[in-house]
This record gives structure tokens, C-alpha cells and sequence, in this order.
């Protein structure tokens, strides 16, 4: 009625009346009744603001590779804004222009021209796992970028989601990944076939190593116990020639004492003969008839003797006998008588 409006706005907007031409008052969250005919308002939003975002870039070595994600910016300073972009609305609130949609189109190409730069270093196949790299990479230039400054933006977030190849690189490296999978994993077999192989090489030099300790062990023993054999055997000679040595010494002791008792035995005989000898020979000269009767007793009266020395004599004087005739019996006789 009259063209008189009543319009009222909550915080998260920054609302600008202008009448005229000409700024009547701006500020958070205003209500406020105004004409239509001479006045224009402006809503710009404050709240948070996610654009999501799929990019199609080109690697270092000429393939394509998708980028998805997602931007959360804010508006920090609405009336640099408002001198670049227009954000009126009418009596219903609703936007004049389509203003809003440039925002985020302008913030997209910032993004896009980043992103695509970023990539380019890099190839396919490295590029895919770039997320917290890429990350980093456009919130820091989009945070430095003169447009998104001259437009008072404050980029909150920057969420790399996806980073993909077209389906037939896709299929490409798939295989490829495939291959060095399978490469990896006969790889793997062999090392671990290799390992096994070196485990039982080294077990087996193991045990010759402690064969050839055991036979050294042995033959060590073997010297050993040769050595003492040896000692033995020349302890044993020691003793031997120590008892023929002695056994030696004791022969020639006793060839001495032998000889000592040889001599002494034969000086004895000696001087026994010589004492012998003397007494003999007083009797040496004389006629045995006088040596027999200087021995002269009743025993060797008898006719025994008698006859014996009768005997005696004719012995003597054989050469005067012609015939004697000596019988059994008269021998008999003769003893007994």
C-alpha cells in the first residue's frame, strides 16, 4: 500500500539500504520499513557457502585425470563485494540478479587455474595420489589470489575428494598395476623361495662347520691322546733303560762281588794248598811204612789193614812174582778171620 515495505533480515546477512543512491544504513541481521519506489536493498550472505567442483586437467605426460572436491568460503567484508558484484533483492527477498552464481563461478576458475598448474607437474600415474598435497597446494593459493582478496573472501576449506583417470587409463593402469602386482608378488615368491633356499644353504654350512669343529675336535683328541700315548711309551723306555741301567750297574755289582768272592775263594784255595802243602810235604820224602806207622792204633791193626798193605806190597813187587792164586774163598776167609 502506497509502495511502502516492510522487510527484515536475519544475522547471517549484511543488509545495505540505499535510498536514492545513496547508503541510508547497512549492518547485520536489520529490519526495517522502506518505499519501493526510491529504494534498493541489498542482502549479501555471511554464512559459510560450499561449491563443490570437478575439474578435467591435463598431466605432465598429456592424459586427462579428473579432480573432485569441495571449497567452504565466507564473506568477510561485504562492502568490497558490493562494489564488485550486485546482490539486490526485491520485496521477497529474492536476488535481482544472478550475481550470486558469478561468486562462485569466479571462485571455480581460481580454483580450476590452480589446480590445473598443480597437475601439470606431475604424471598420471603419480598424480592420483596427490590428495593432502593438492589439498594444501589450492588452499594456500586461493587464500593468496588477488581475486578472491579484492572480493573480501575468507576461503575456509579445501577438500580434495577424488582424483581419477578417463576409464580407459583408468583400465590401462589398472592393468598395469595388475602386472606390477603380480610381477611383486612372483617377486615375492622368489625372495621368499630365495630365502628358504639361503636359509637351508646357511643351515647346511652350519652343519659342516660343526662337523669340521667336531672332527677337529676329534683329531685333537686324537694328537692328544697320541701324545700321550708317546709320553707314555717314553716314560715307559725312561723306566725301562733306568731298570736295565740298573739291572746293569746291578750285574756289573755283582760280576764284581763274583769276581771278589773268585778271587777271595781262590786266595782261601790257595792258601789252604800252600798250608796243605807244607803239611805234606814233611811226609813227601818219607817211606809210607813209617807215615803207617807213625798212624799206628788198634783199628789199623786189624786184618783188614793187615791184608791191605799185604796186598800193598806184592803190588809193589810184582815184577818178582810169577803166579798168585787168589780165590773167593780165601778172601773170605781173610776178611773174616
Amino acid at each position: 500500500m502506497l509502495g511502502i515495505n516492510y522487510l527484515k533480515f536475519d544475522p547471517m546477512n549484511y543488509v545495505v539500504h540505499y535510498r536514492n543512491g545513496k547508503v541510508v544504513k547497512e549492518g547485520k541481521g536489520l529490519s526495517f520499513f522502506y518505499i519501493t519506489q526510491n529504494s534498493t536493498i541489498v542482502s549479501i550472505p555471511l554464512n559459510s557457502q560450499d561449491i563443490p567442483f570437478i575439474f578435467k586437467v591435463m598431466t605432465s605426460d598429456f592424459q586427462t585425470v579428473n579432480v573432485q572436491g569441495q571449497i567452504t568460503f565466507s564473506i568477510q567484508d561485504p562492502m568490497k563485494i558490493n562494489d564488485l558484484l550486485d546482490f539486490s533483492v526485491n520485496n521477497k527477498k529474492y536476488y535481482l540478479t544472478d550475481d550470486i552464481d558469478k561468486l562462485s563461478q569466479r571462485i571455480l576458475n581460481e580454483a580450476q587455474t590452480i589446480v590445473g598448474s598443480f597437475i601439470h607437474n606431475y604424471s598420471v600415474t603419480n598424480s592420483l595420489s596427490l590428495y593432502s598435497e593438492l589439498d594444501e597446494s589450492l588452499l594456500t593459493n586461493l587464500k593468496k589470489s588477488g581475486i578472491i582478496e579484492s572480493l573480501g573472501l575468507d576461503i575456509i576449506s579445501v577438500n580434495v575428494l577424488k582424483i581419477s583417470a578417463d576409464p580407459e587409463m583408468q583400465r590401462a593402469l589398472e592393468a598395469r598395476t595388475r602386472e606390477a602386482l603380480q610381477k611383486d608378488a612372483d617377486k615375492a615368491i622368489y625372495d621368499r623361495r630365495n630365502f628358504a633356499v639361503e636359509q637351508e644353504r646357511k643351515i647346511k654350512e652350519s652343519e659342516l662347520n660343526t662337523e669340521i669343529a667336531v672332527e677337529e675336535k676329534q683329531k685333537q683328541i686324537v694328537e692328544k691322546k697320541m701324545e700321550t700315548d708317546l709320553t707314555k711309551q717314553e716314560n715307559t723306555s725312561k723306566l725301562k733303560r733306568l731298570e736295565l741301567d740298573s739291572n746293569l750297574e746291578l750285574e756289573s755289582k755283582n760280576r764284581e762281588l763274583v769276581k771278589l768272592k773268585s778271587e777271595n775263594i781262590k786266595e782261601e784255595a790257595d792258601a789252604r794248598g800252600y798250608q796243605i802243602e807244607q803239611e805234606v810235604k814233611p811226609y813227601r820224602e818219607m817211606d809210607w811204612r813209617v807215615i803207617e806207622a807213625l798212624n799206628f792204633d788198634s783199628e789199623s791193626n786189624s786184618p783188614k789193614n793187615q791184608i791191605a798193605l799185604a796186598f800193598r806190597e806184592l803190588a809193589s813187587n810184582q815184577t818178582k812174582i810169577n803166579q798168585l792164586n787168589i780165590t773167593p774163598d780165601l778172601l773170605q776167609n781173610l776178611i773174616e778171620g
